[in-house]
């Protein structure tokens, strides 16, 4: 049973989508957004990956609240910000989801990007947070000090990953140079843990749900350590995109606002539309921790990311985060 539920997760649906305009039409012409009626929709690509935390969009595209303001949103999956933000560089996309190191990778290499509204947060509680780091039961390790000379499954090494688990470490007392990271899949780390490939693993949901459902249990709540109400990701587009379609900009950071806020009300629509973009099995659905969806990005909490990416070798400078936020 818990194996049937891990494939489940592990296989997500890709979105089926309707073309954004022909070749010689591109999606994002300059006309700016601003609806009305009669007015002719402006078409957007937003580039997404297929997990928990980008239910809001899809919420708010079910809503309408895009096209109340004059976007019509076409939402590409993707498997990450490796291809998200070059899409998003190049005009292939007008909108994309990123966590916030990589973005502030991105910045630090000189990438035009512009946050233009939230994504994701953590719910800023010990053992129920949408993201840990858990180890099975007989492995010794209860805390996150015990993470110190062991070795720690991440989907990408050199990220919000391994920044968090590290400052968990180290808020624990614990070495954080110590700890050996291997990159996994998140699907493959339930497996990688019962089979003693790994010593513990950082998941977010639905893997945490999947983890503990297979027997391990949660040893660190890696983006509560790192600071309060961590930003975890948010929505993004270019610097050019933003300066030649202020409306269409101004459309999508309203709408953002507006599904962020109805998902954060209304949980139990966000369990039900997770079955039209994932195949998380409605078991596990019902029974994973979802994160949280304020509409403000915590500045704070995105210092503290840039800090630490600093600190951790990630970065040679911290990027200016008054030319990447809003």
């Amino acid at each position: 049973m818990r194996r049937t539920v891990a494939a489940l997760v592990a296989a997500p649906l890709l979105l089926v989508t309707a073309c954004g305009g022909s070749d010689d039409e591109p999606a994002g012409n300059a006309g700016g957004g601003g609806g009305g009626e009669g007015a002719a929709l402006e078409e957007v690509s937003v580039g997404v990956i297929p997990i928990v935390d980008v239910a809001p969009i899809y919420l708010g595209q079910q809503q309408g609240f895009f096209e109340d303001c004059g976007l019509d949103v076409t939402l590409e999956t993707g498997q990450g910000g490796a291809a998200i933000v070059p899409a998003v560089v190049s005009g292939q996309s007008q909108f994309g989801f990123s966590n916030m190191t990589s973005l502030l990778l991105a910045a630090s290499e000189g990438l035009p990007l512009q946050v233009v509204a939230n994504g994701v947060a953590s719910t800023g509680e010990q053992g129920a947070d949408f993201g840990a780091v858990v180890a099975q039961p007989d492995s010794g390790i209860t805390g996150a000090a015990d993470l110190a000379g062991r070795t720690v499954a991440v989907n990408t090494l050199n990220n919000i990953g391994t920044t968090t688990v590290r400052e968990s470490v180290r808020a624990a007392g614990g070495d954080p140079d110590s700890v050996q990271f291997v990159e996994l899949p998140f699907p493959e780390m339930a497996a990688a843990l019962e089979q003693g490939n790994v010593d513990a693993a950082w998941v977010v949901e639905p893997f945490v749900a999947v983890a503990t459902d297979a027997g391990a249990q949660v040893v660190a709540s890696n983006f509560v350590d790192t600071a309060d109400d961590l930003t975890v990701a948010t929505y993004f587009t270019s610097r050019q995109y933003a300066q030649e379609n202020p409306e269409a900009v101004e459309c999508f950071s309203d709408a953002m606002a507006q599904s962020l806020e109805y998902a954060q009300e209304n949980p139990d629509a966000v369990r039900e539309i997770l079955g039209e973009y994932t195949q998380i099995d409605p078991a596990i659905a019902e029974a994973m921790t979802l994160p949280a969806w304020p509409a403000e990005i915590n500045r704070d909490s995105v210092q503290t990311l840039s800090d630490l990416a600093v600190e951790d070798g990630l970065l040679d400078e911290a990027p200016d985060l008054d030319a990447l936020l809003p």
